[in-house]
C-alpha cells in the first residue's frame, strides 16, 4: 500500500462544499482560483497553477476567460500554466488535456506560449515524456535534486472509481515517493499516461477537487468518509502538507456525505 500521510479522517484544513449544479462549482471555484492569483503574486510576483482536464475543470476555465468582471481582475501577465496529467496523444488530437485547456482558456486569454508549460504526450516514449516534464518543471520552480515544486494552486477531478489525475486504482504510480512526474499504464484503459506524482501534489499550497455527477456518489463517501486504502481510491493520496485541501461537489456527487457544508 502506498504510504499514508501524516494526517488523516479529520484533516487540518481540509474543506468540503456541497454545491447545487457545476454551475456553481465553477464559480465558486473561480472566486478561489482568483483570490489564490493575487495572493501569490501580492507574496511572489508569480501564480502557478496545475490545470486539470475532464469536463467539470471546462467549465471553469470558459468562465475565466469570458467572465468580464473576473478577467479584468485576474494578473495574466504573472501566471504560469502547467499540468496535473495528460493521456498519451498529441496537442491537437481530442483527448489531450492540453487541447481542451487551449480552447477554453488558453487562447482566449492574454497568456502568451512561454507561460505555459505542457506534457508532450505526443511521445511514443511516454518514460522521456515524463522526464522532460519533471526537468521542465524542475528548471522553472528552480529545484535542486529530491525537492518538490510548491504550485499556488492544483485543480482536479475524480473519477467514478476514485481516480485522480492519471492515479488509478492498483497502478505502479501510486507508490512513487521521490519522482515530481512519472508515465503510468492503465491496465483496464490499456493506455499509456503521464502524471505528476502524490507527493508532487501535497506539496502545493492549495488543491481544489471538483466532482460532479450522482455516478461518483459512492467513490466520494469512500474517500472522504471511508477507511485509508488509497490502492482502492488514490484520490485519498492528495492531502497537501502545509496546505489548504478543497473539495466543491454537486448535490448529486455529494448525496451520501454525511460531512460537508451544503450551499
Amino acid at each position: 500500500m502506498p504510504p499514508a500521510p501524516q494526517i488523516h479522517g479529520d484533516i487540518v484544513n481540509r474543506e468540503i462544499r456541497i454545491l447545487p449544479d457545476l454551475s456553481a462549482i465553477a464559480k465558486r471555484a473561480a472566486q478561489e482560483f482568483l483570490q489564490a492569483a493575487t495572493s501569490a503574486v501580492a507574496e511572489k510576483h508569480s501564480f502557478t497553477v496545475a490545470l486539470a482536464g475532464g469536463s467539470t475543470p471546462k467549465a471553469l476555465y470558459s468562465l475565466l476567460a469570458t467572465d468580464a468582471g473576473l478577467r479584468a481582475q485576474l494578473p495574466w501577465d504573472k501566471m504560469h500554466l502547467y499540468f496535473g496529467d495528460e493521456r498519451n496523444v498529441g496537442p491537437d488530437h481530442p483527448d489531450s488535456n492540453f487541447r481542451m485547456a487551449t480552447e477554453t482558456l488558453i487562447s482566449k486569454s492574454p497568456l502568451k506560449p512561454e507561460q505555459v508549460t505542457r506534457i508532450k504526450g505526443e511521445y511514443k516514449d511516454t518514460e522521456k515524456a515524463a522526464q522532460e516534464y519533471q526537468q521542465a518543471l524542475r528548471a522553472s520552480f528552480k529545484l535542486a535534486d529530491g525537492q518538490f515544486p510548491r504550485f499556488d494552486l492544483v485543480l482536479l477531478g475524480m473519477g467514478n472509481e476514485g481516480h485522480t489525475l492519471s492515479l488509478f486504482p492498483g497502478t505502479k504510480a501510486l507508490h512513487e515517493t521521490k519522482r515530481i512526474a512519472v508515465r503510468n499504464w492503465i491496465g483496464k484503459l490499456y493506455a499509456e499516461r503521464i502524471t505528476l506524482t502524490a507527493p508532487a501534489i501535497n506539496h502545493a499550497a492549495q488543491v481544489i477537487f471538483m466532482v460532479t455527477g450522482a455516478d461518483k456518489a459512492l467513490a466520494l463517501k469512500g474517500v472522504l468518509e471511508g477507511p485509508y486504502e488509497p490502492e482502492q481510491l488514490p484520490a485519498q493520496m492528495i492531502q497537501p502538507q502545509g496546505g489548504k485541501l478543497q473539495w466543491l461537489v454537486d448535490t448529486a456527487a455529494g448525496g451520501m456525505l454525511s460531512t460537508g457544508i451544503r450551499e
